[in-house]
């Protein structure tokens, strides 16, 4: 069984195992040297992921409104696979996974309590309107634009060239179409650990949350015990969805996911503070688009602090460790798109999604705080996995509410867990569309276990630190896959057909 494996599984599977059993025997160093990293990558090398993603934006909008917008994820005549709600859940569901749900209102709390500018007093007014502002920043089109540049390229060699789904392959304009394995091991490689890193921050994120949630909620204790049956839990969960492929499971979840998050957002918005609500949503967008490029490339040198660090810089690592696994998944369920859709449902839609998530939830919480006197930035500041729950406090119904919405995390996070699977046995399998059941059995297993270590050993910052480490040299390999997609298509758009000579009479 084992034979059919690769160099790609071998090398990615043991090392993900390593950090394991590190981890599991040595928490205290694991955590020890995971803070000393994440201390000196965010220092040294925050400036390049600035300017990275905001490269990223630039070039998903021109692909988008120049000639190349028109050409299809497939060949001239394919049309697309799934309608357009399936295909926007699938993205929302895959995409956000449950980060969504458990910094929509943490994040905005979190930055109403500390300002990201050291001139905005904290619970005024003023830091009401900059959370906002660097809220629909941190989840905008920056971070879906990571994941458009590498479901572009995967999808248009797998889809427009006939190539397997590998990121090595995205890069073949470069290094050539030849084997050259001592190049595409390395980089499949490196896109396989990041994938694991990144979702395993997603699923510890959530794990937090749900127990957040159950201690609010049913009195349940929120510690390492809990957390780890809820890891279990999960794992079973998700391997069992695993089973059905990606035309039912995922499917199916993806549209609950996408169902749940809007009854969520309907009813918040409608017994909510509605019109502060649209008032916020409208301020804030103005503000993230009249700010966009000061926001993009700030820094903090002459004043010190690690705030851009702790927050943009982690999101933007963030991101870039999800897309390996997302722009796979997205480029698997967009065949037949043009570039011109596919860039402008992936980089437009999604973020109008969530901006309006964050204005709901976030946008709900400030009012409160502001003007009925509760105390949730607090709260938050106590504990950042009660945000959501402590908000639900001052709504009707809040036991149905918060049920839902651990509902919605499960859900979110099985997706995520099964869509990570089907995308990492890909990857490990020569880039086959129908991975083995049993390699995704092995990866989702592993991706529980990181999890696991990464909570019991450092909590939130060794989630942070295990997307930061490992999005690092994939950025490299993000910026190469540009240039290599921009190569194929200039030579597919601009090949000339020769003219045909006039019949002499």
């Amino acid at each position: 069984m084992f034979k059919q494996f690769g160099i790609v599984f071998w090398v990615s599977s043991i090392t993900v195992f390593l950090l394991v059993l590190i981890g599991a025997i040595a928490p205290n160093a694991f955590a020890n040297v995971a803070g000393a990293i994440f201390d000196f990558t965010t220092y040294a090398f925050g400036w390049f992921y600035l300017l990275a993603v905001l490269f990223f934006v630039l070039f998903c909008i021109a692909l988008a409104f120049t000639k190349y917008g028109k050409v299809r994820l497939g060949s001239d005549d394919s049309r697309p696979e799934y309608s357009f709600f399936t295909w926007i859940g699938m993205l929302f569901s895959a995409g956000f996974g449950v980060g969504l749900v458990f910094w929509g209102v943490a994040e905005p709390m979190s930055h109403f309590f500390t300002p990201p500018r050291v001139t905005v007093d904290p619970l005024t007014d003023v830091a009401a309107r900059t959370a906002m502002q660097y809220s629909f920043f941190h989840w905008g089109v920056s971070q879906w634009s990571v994941f458009t540049i590498v479901g572009l390229a995967i999808g248009y060699f797998q889809f427009r060239k006939k190539e397997d789904g590998l990121i090595s392959t995205t890069l073949n304009p470069i290094i050539g179409s030849s084997n050259r394995q001592y190049i595409r091991k390395p980089i499949d490689i490196l896109a396989v650990i990041a994938t694991v890193m990144g979702v395993a921050t997603s699923l510890g994120l959530g794990i937090l949350q749900i127990n957040g949630g159950l201690n609010i909620v049913f009195g349940i204790p929120n510690n390492g015990i809990v957390q780890l049956i809820i890891v279990f839990v999960l794992l079973l969960l998700y391997l069992s969805s695993t089973t059905t492929g990606l035309n039912r499971g995922i499917k199916y979840l993806s549209n609950l996911n996408l169902t749940l998050a809007i009854v969520l957002t309907l009813f918040v918005f409608i017994f909510g503070p509605t019109v502060f609500i649209l008032n916020t949503f409208t301020l804030g967008l103005g503000d993230y688009i009249s700010n966009f490029l000061n926001t993009s490339l700030r820094l903090t040198p002459y004043q010190g602090g690690t705030w851009v660090r702790d927050w943009t810089i982690f999101y933007w690592a963030w991101a870039i460790a999800w897309s390996p696994f997302v722009g796979a998944f997205i480029a698997r369920v967009s065949r037949g798109r043009t570039i011109r859709e596919f860039v402008l449902g992936v980089l437009v839609v999604p973020p109008l999604i969530a901006l309006f998530w964050v204005a709901v939830f976030g946008g709900t919480a400030l009012h409160f705080d502001l003007f009925k006197g509760t105390d949730i930035a607090t709260a938050v500041n106590n504990d950042i996995t009660s945000a959501l729950f402590t908000t639900y406090a001052q709504l009707p119904f809040t036991f149905v509410l918060s049920l839902v919405s651990i509902l919605l995390i499960l859900t979110f996070l099985i997706t995520s867990a099964d869509s990570a699977t089907f995308i990492l046995g890909t990857m490990t399998s020569n880039g086959s569309l129908h991975p083995p059941l049993f390699l995704r059995i092995i990866w989702g297993t592993l991706m529980a276990s990181i999890a696991a270590v990464l909570l019991f050993s450092s909590g939130l910052e060794g989630l942070q630190t295990a997307s930061l480490v490992s999005a690092l040299p994939f950025t490299v390999i993000l910026i190469a896959i540009c240039y290599s997609l921009f190569r194929a298509l200039k030579k597919e758009v601009f090949v000339k057909k020769p003219k045909e000579k006039p019949l002499k009479k």
